[in-house]
């Protein structure tokens, strides 16, 4: 059994947003005639959904991540450290820092809020009268990186949070854990595999995704089609990180 399905020794339903589950969870992984039509309980809907553990109802990880209430006081590692710097490196002053322990849902939706605001559109002159807005990063590009860093580290072996860093020149998004299964480091842009696969289908339920395996090809989509550099991969055994620089 992988490590998102496993259930968490000393926890229970009481350690999920289980308003959270009804209102946006469900709804999103049930056809609402399916719901409307079944009489299970609460514990029912949460064990068939991979959220507790049928038996002892416990929670398991998936559920922590996906609705729990304080996921990172369980699974130390479910955090993520946002911090914008002033300048092109650390040393300069921090404009804004975030840390976010929520459980995913809450997380992305922050995520979201502040790459919006963080990201900046110059117009330029086209010809004559027109005038064009680019973003200096394309929103999509950077949603893939947050969403695939989320998605597919290491939850297990490390207490580290996922990382995203804006400097003024680029940003820098890194995850624990390494290559997994087929994957290594030589061809994870050709190659899919999934640590964490109920993970990975509960974000598609939630919509984050719409197919598996095209995080890497629409990420070099986004980037080319803005005039922004490619990505640079880092992938060693432990972590990986990706850097994306801002239109020159």
């Amino acid at each position: 059994m992988l490590f998102d399905q496993h259930p968490v020794s000393g926890t229970n339903i009481a350690d999920l947003d289980l308003e959270l589950f009804r209102s946006t969870y469900l709804p999103a992984a049930v056809d609402p005639d399916v719901l409307a039509e079944n009489e299970r309980t609460l514990a029912q809907q949460l064990a068939s959904l991979g959220m507790i553990d049928p038996k002892s109802e416990e929670a398991r990880v998936l559920g922590l991540l996906v609705v729990g209430a304080d996921p990172s006081s369980v699974v130390p590692g479910a955090y993520v450290q946002f911090v914008r710097y002033e300048g092109s490196d650390e040393s300069s002053h921090v404009v804004d820092q975030e840390e976010l322990r929520g459980n995913l849902i809450g997380q992305l939706d922050v995520l979201g809020r502040l790459l919006t605001s963080n990201i900046r559109t110059s117009v330029e002159e086209v010809g004559g009268l027109r005038q064009e807005s680019r973003p200096d990063y394309p929103l999509a590009a950077l949603r893939e990186l947050v969403l695939n860093a989320l998605t597919h580290r290491d939850y297990e072996h490390f207490n580290a949070p996922v990382r995203l860093v804006w400097f003024d020149d680029r940003i820098e998004v890194s995850s624990p854990g390494g290559p997994f299964g087929v994957v290594t480091k030589q061809t994870f842009a050709e190659r899919n595999d999934y640590r964490n696969p109920a993970l990975a289908a509960a974000m598609k339920n939630l919509g984050y995704v719409n197919r598996f395996g095209r995080g890497i090809t629409l990420i070099r989509r986004s980037l080319d089609s803005n005039g922004n550099p490619p990505a640079e991969y880092h992938v060693e055994d432990a972590y990986w990180s990706v850097v994306v620089r801002g239109v020159s």
